[in-house]
């Protein structure tokens, strides 16, 4: 990859994106548009070839319309400056996007967009029209029996009551008696309610997971935002509106989708996995579907993955230290956990979630690919409906001017 663009384009208005292109075009540079910067490959801001960036870091204006319960959002905000500027204007409107708020809204919302409203109101994407909560962490250790609590989950979590959006995180952590390394279950858990309501329903739907009143905390919507992201306790809701990241890390991801419950054998497998990297340096986050999302047809938006989905795994692990060894070390790792999930999740294809973007699954050739060379990982993505979307790119990009190592193909490729 080319690490570093040949020019940067901040434009102030709509039109001089099209200047830039036009540009572009004229002297056959290709380009990476960045909203949030957030690709999980880097390709809104890397290239191998020649390119420009169009990054919109000034097109962030909102314009919440509580009457209507609408919004004009531009493509370089991010999901924290939109989360803001509706709870500036309303104290019970939300939106039901994603957890980072450092997330651009172009690339996110284009992906799908899914966060701790999605069992209720679908994704970010399901909800654009026109181009008091209770939060509870509960934490579970293999001695305070998580892997049966895991276990369990698999069968509830789909099946709850759509105002209850239920998550997992599983690491490795060292164990607080001192001894060697445990796996933790954090359930990160969203309720559209009270505590009251919450409880019995928890009793009725969940008894395993032991919920206490003491477990649960109550907030407003946009109070959520920060915590889930992991801010400072005590953290103002302005820091929404910061753009950068806290902090400097490295990372790979992949994603997968569960149809079938993994079996006790096969958790106690992924923990031998976690257990080959450092504490605290690796997760799955396993996140519900059903709800609102098993209503909506696959091929409603280019977001295929719907019914028939319990949850949804993000592998991801991460390091601090710029070397190669190590980087090469943790990406093998995570390529050899993928291969050890492959029995346990979706099949024909193994789906994979756009935004988690991930090279390995398949890229394209360089120059004008194929159809079939791109539906390695298009199917992936994007199930039947890539079909769809390789027609569209045909009619509205001919020349393939947009283009990297996992854009949509044309129809004539072959």
């Amino acid at each position: 990859m080319t690490p570093k663009p040949l020019v940067i384009v901040t434009p102030l208005e709509a039109s001089q994106i099209q200047e830039a292109i036009k540009c572009s075009q004229l002297y056959g540079l290709q380009i990476r548009i960045r909203s949030g910067g957030h690709d999980y490959e880097g390709l809104s801001f890397v290239s191998d070839v020649p390119f420009v960036v169009i990054d919109l870091i000034n097109l962030r204006s909102i314009e919440v319309d509580v009457e209507n319960k609408s919004a004009w959002v531009q493509a370089g905000a991010t999901v924290g400056e939109v989360y803001y500027r509706i709870a500036e204007k309303s104290k019970t409107l939300g939106f039901p996007a994603g957890v980072c708020p450092t997330m651009g809204v172009g690339g996110h919302f284009s992906g799908g967009g899914y966060g701790f409203l999605m069992r209720k109101y679908g994704l970010a994407a399901d909800n654009i029209v026109d181009a008091q909560l209770i939060d509870v962490k509960v934490q579970r250790t293999l001695d305070q029996n998580a892997t049966k609590l895991v276990h369990r989950w698999q069968y509830v979590a789909d099946k709850l009551h759509e105002d209850l959006f239920i998550r997992v995180i599983l690491q490795s952590v060292n164990s607080s008696q001192g001894r060697m390394p445990t796996i933790q279950a954090s359930f990160n858990s969203m309720f559209l309610g009270g505590v009251d309501q919450l409880l019995p329903l928890i009793q009725q739907s969940f008894p395993e997971l032991g919920l206490l009143r003491q477990d649960c905390i109550e907030m407003r919507w946009i109070e959520t935002i920060p915590y889930f992201a992991g801010f400072s306790t005590g953290e103002p809701l302005n820091a929404l509106l910061n753009r950068s990241q806290p902090f400097r890390i490295f990372f790979k991801g992949k994603s997968d989708y569960v149809k079938e419950p993994i079996p006790e054998v096969g958790l106690e497998g992924i923990w031998k996995k976690l257990h080959e990297l450092e504490p605290q340096t690796s997760q799955l986050i396993l996140s519900p579907y059903g709800g609102k999302m098993s209503e909506i047809p696959e091929s409603e938006i280019p977001f295929p993955h719907r019914a028939g989905n319990i949850y949804k795994i993000q592998h991801y692990v991460y390091w601090r230290e710029d070397r190669d060894a190590l980087s090469q070390r943790n990406i093998n790792w995570i390529r050899n956990l993928y291969s050890y999930l492959t029995p346990f999740v979706s099949k024909s294809p193994r789906a994979a979630y756009f935004n988690y973007r991930d090279l390995d699954i398949g890229i394209n050739d360089k120059g004008n690919t194929s159809y079939k060379q791109a539906s390695i990982w298009g199917i992936k993505y994007f199930k039947n409906n890539f079909n769809r979307l390789v027609h569209v790119k045909t009619m509205v990009d001919p020349s393939n001017f947009f283009k990297n190592e996992q854009s949509i193909p044309l129809l004539q490729g072959g």
